[in-house]
């Protein structure tokens, strides 16, 4: 951050408090927050650069305050590996594509996932089918992840679709998201976009965005989870139709 203005540097602290709140209630949302807001006065791979830090921490510690880490690992090892994949090879695009570009990417990649979020309704993946179509997810996924640096679609649908428990679910998003760190980070470095001086502003944002999620724990127990999401997302989708517009003006 050391290329922001004071001004700059305050609207990001207060990005990744806002994304680390959002998380704390909903479970997820981090990077999708952070990215939506930073894409709108950064360039896409700069704002990916600064969440990977913040995202990886936040996720491992979802991750290992579950109750069914084994079990998850192997269940969803190959929705992980297609993640890896997908993820490392998109990540060029990120990088190389034009930045108004990628915004726009990031923009439908926001809208759709709101879209998608509020108006469908719940199914359940058949056993037999999540041997095959789990790697195939993970593969899209990352894709879009490396593209755009927004983690959620299509696997946080199909997480929803696999009948876990609460815990499990909360802890499988928790993987997932990791997994999807670590990999973009890996595609970024690939490609010249991670240095020290993004690295170590990336590790000072994991501050407020710690405290957004503690805050957002807090806030759990008070409010509406539902009424909380729904406001969320329709935010989301006009902050991703607004990016989807910029470079037509």
């Amino acid at each position: 951050m050391a290329d922001l203005s004071p001004v700059g540097i305050m609207v990001v602290a207060l990005t990744f408090v806002l994304a680390g709140t959002v998380k704390g209630v909903t479970g997820m949302g981090l990077p999708t927050v952070s990215m939506g807001v930073l894409g709108a006065f950064m360039s896409p791979v700069a704002a990916a650069s600064l969440v990977l830090a913040p995202s990886f921490v936040t996720n491992l510690w979802q991750l290992l305050t579950g109750p069914s880490l084994g079990a998850l690992v192997a269940r969803l090892r190959l929705l992980g590996l297609g993640l890896l994949v997908g993820t490392v090879a998109g990540a060029r695009l990120l990088v190389s594509v034009d930045g108004r570009w990628t915004g726009a990417a990031l923009g439908g990649a926001l809208a759709v996932y709101a879209v998608t979020s509020l108006l469908a309704r719940p199914f359940l993946v058949p056993a037999g089918v999540e041997r095959w179509a789990s790697p195939l997810v993970g593969l899209a996924t990352g894709l879009v992840t490396g593209g755009t640096g927004v983690f959620v679609i299509p696997a946080v649908p199909y997480l929803q679709a696999l009948g876990l428990g609460k815990d499990a679910l909360v802890q499988a998003l928790g993987l997932s998201f990791t997994v999807s760190t670590v990999a973009l980070a890996l595609g970024l470095a690939g490609g010249g976009a991670v240095h020290p001086g993004s690295m170590a502003a990336s590790v000072l944002a994991v501050v407020p965005a710690l405290a957004g999620m503690t805050l957002g724990t807090a806030i759990r127990g008070r409010l509406s989870v539902t009424t909380f999401r729904r406001w969320f997302l329709c935010s989301l989708l006009l902050l991703g139709l607004a990016l989807m517009l910029r470079p037509l003006f």
